[in-house]
């Protein structure tokens, strides 16, 4: 119920991508970067067609950490601001590189050095529990935005490389209100700061879309986003970053500090067409879309039903959130953020005894099943897990 590390969006061994490694392997298994691969090109020219970045160009990186870095490096460098700030926020995941545990407010990444590289923080559009004092959805992501604003203006606009943050799931469980990311948009546009999107969770159908900016329409186009995850079904490793036409002229005939041995490598990057391919002839994105509709009202139901749901946050397809809490009164949870309490541990065994795996973060429950997943597969799952809910004691 979580694709691993919600990465297998295809399933275990599909067919198609085994079908394309091998035949890949056979043909070519390496071509260093400066030499061209047929794959690799195909896979850039796909992932343009999707994207609508029309002129833009793509890099290919090992996964998506690295994606997330190179796309701080580009955005310095074609911004002219070597040293310039990247905004990110708190209860964010961008890697456990050393760069982009910096990037990530998270308690798993934590280790000081934000400052060192650059990184400003900021709170996330959690509504649920606002950092800006309101119970209104749409106002907290308002807020939110005019905060950004603010320390972009603080900084400097000039200091100020690029904002990057995932603009939908995560493992950290912040799905935004819908009007916070064509507001982040706005607002980086109008102060001259490149908007960097980390789909390397959201991408690829995860959250009924291609890509989950895609949900805004042009409102919600990033300057760069980052992928990896989805990019290949996690067959085998790979990342990207996709640049607009616009940041891509910046860079077209400047120096890139991008030694990597093994980007873009062919036989990752068949696997990648090949997946692209399978999304589109079995129609997976849409069916995320139909089957994320079905989860949630099962996930609404189960909510009515147990009072330790205290939120249920639903990203556009297969993604969800429950947030468990001791008292949906005060929506404290039942032990403080990011602990975990002794009966999420009990939960997730006796799943695992009935044949299922959910995957936790200290009070959340992230559901992120396949795309390929069956359906009663998915709503046996969702039974288990209300019966669960029911015996177990939360408080």
């Amino acid at each position: 119920m979580s694709s691993l590390a919600e990465c297998m969006n295809l399933g275990h061994q599909h067919p198609a991508l085994i079908r394309a490694i091998k035949a890949q392997a056979e043909r070519l298994c390496f071509a260093s970067s400066a030499w061209g691969a047929a794959p690799r090109a195909e896979l850039a020219e796909r992932l343009l067609e999707r994207s609508g970045f029309t002129g833009g160009r793509v890099f290919f990186t090992l996964g998506g950490a690295d994606a997330n870095e190179h796309a701080v490096k580009f955005a310095r460098q074609a911004a002219g601001r070597p040293q310039g700030k990247i905004i990110a926020r708190d209860r964010s995941y961008h890697g456990a590189s050393y760069a982009t545990m910096a990037l990530s407010g998270d308690s798993r990444t934590r280790h000081g050095g934000a400052g060192a590289f650059g990184v400003l923080r900021v709170p996330p559009p959690y509504a649920y529990r606002c950092p800006y004092g309101t119970d209104d959805p749409v106002e907290c992501a308002e807020r939110n935005v005019a905060h950004i604003g603010d320390v972009i203006a603080a900084a400097g606009a000039a200091a100020v490389a690029a904002v990057l943050m995932e603009p939908n799931a995560g493992t950290n469980g912040i799905i935004a209100p819908s009007n916070f990311w064509p507001a982040l948009r706005r607002e980086t546009r109008d102060r001259g700061v490149y908007l960097i999107a980390d789909e390397v969770m959201s991408a690829f159908g995860r959250c009924g879309e291609w890509f989950a900016w895609q949900a805004h329409g042009e409102a919600g186009r990033p300057d760069m986003m980052t992928l990896a995850k989805g990019l290949t079904g996690a067959s085998v490793p790979l990342g990207a970053v996709v640049l607009a036409r616009h940041v891509a002229e910046r860079l077209e005939h400047e120096f890139l500090s991008t030694g990597l041995t093994y980007c873009g490598h062919p036989l990752a990057c068949a696997a990648g067409v090949a997946a692209i391919t399978a999304y589109q002839d079995e129609k997976l994105i849409e069916r995320s879309r139909t089957l994320g509709l079905e989860m949630l009202q099962h996930l609404k139901s189960l909510q009515d039903a147990h009072p330790v749901i205290g939120d249920v946050r639903w990203g556009g397809g297969l993604f969800a959130i429950l947030e468990l809490v001791g008292n949906r009164a005060t929506r404290e949870p039942p032990v403080p953020w990011p602990g975990v309490h002794p009966s999420m541990n009990l939960l997730l065994e006796r799943a695992r005894e009935r044949g299922i795996s959910f995957a936790i973060r200290g009070n959340l429950i992230i559901l992120a099943p396949p795309l390929v997943i069956r359906e009663n597969d998915l709503r046996g799952a969702l039974d288990t897990l209300g019966r669960l809910l029911g015996e177990l004691d939360f408080t």
